[in-house]
């Protein structure tokens, strides 16, 4: 088999018409933390024509354990711009979008005021992450949404399903609760694990803007959390 042809593999799989349908997707990705990072990737390596990716973060160093793009090389660079360098080296004909803002009120309003073939919801602030929810449900954009992967350790119990079906993850439990506000009780995919999370992997935050508390987590579950989230977005697209 000739290397010209980068997707050659991916065509083998899924076909030439569903390499197509790919290249013709526009899809947003919200938080590029350890989830967001590796879900933009997959979908990158995928073949997805168009990527709008948002953060505000910069790469620390407590993100290295976790996180793809976290290393010593990269720490105090913006996310977005580490991220926008590594997916235009994969495939340089990528269209990207990529903005380094915090997602609140307005700033919601306008990266939704586009047409997406779907959203990846990585984000672990719960207000924000409600409000993008919500206004996207709204807008009738098909989701799928990252529940807690922190104090999480066994992958074989990961789960794929609608939000209503969800259950024994803290998280998600807040999650719903927050949605009902709104009379969102369904219509958005989660990945989510309902392992118990020991409590001597959390500890509460002192200063710390927008996070009470700190849960431990291991280098292999947000990036499988991330990995599921773009296999729902690739499998439903293909449909």
């Amino acid at each position: 088999m000739s290397g010209s042809n980068w997707q050659e593999r991916t065509a083998l799989l899924i076909g030439d018409a569903g390499v197509s349908k790919l290249q013709r997707a526009h899809i947003l990705v919200a938080g590029l933390g350890g989830v967001g990072g590796y879900a933009a990737e997959m979908l990158c390596r995928a073949g997805i024509g168009k990527l709008t990716i948002v953060d505000s973060d910069i790469v620390q160093s407590g993100n290295r354990n976790r996180q793809l793009i976290a290393m010593t090389s990269t720490l105090a660079r913006n996310k977005t711009d580490v991220f926008r360098q590594r997916l235009m080296d994969i495939n340089p004909d990528l269209d990207l979008v990529a903005k380094s803002d915090y997602l609140m009120d307005h700033t919601i309003d306008e990266v939704l005021d586009n047409y997406y073939d779907y959203i990846v919801d990585a984000i672990d602030t719960l207000t924000p992450k409600v409000q993008l929810l919500y206004k996207a449900k709204m807008k009738e954009f098909p989701v799928v949404s990252s529940m807690g992967s922190g104090g999480k350790f066994d992958p074989e119990m990961i789960k794929i399903a609608d939000i209503s079906e969800s259950h024994h993850c803290k998280f998600a439990f807040t999650v719903r609760k927050c949605l009902r506000k709104y009379n969102v009780h369904t219509g958005i995919k989660v990945v989510f694990s309902p392992e118990m999370v020991n409590k001597s992997a959390v500890i509460e935050t002192i200063g710390e803007q927008n996070k009470k508390s700190i849960v431990g987590t291991i280098s292999y579950m947000p990036s499988i959390f991330g990995c599921f989230c773009a296999s729902v977005v690739i499998r439903d697209i293909l449909k």
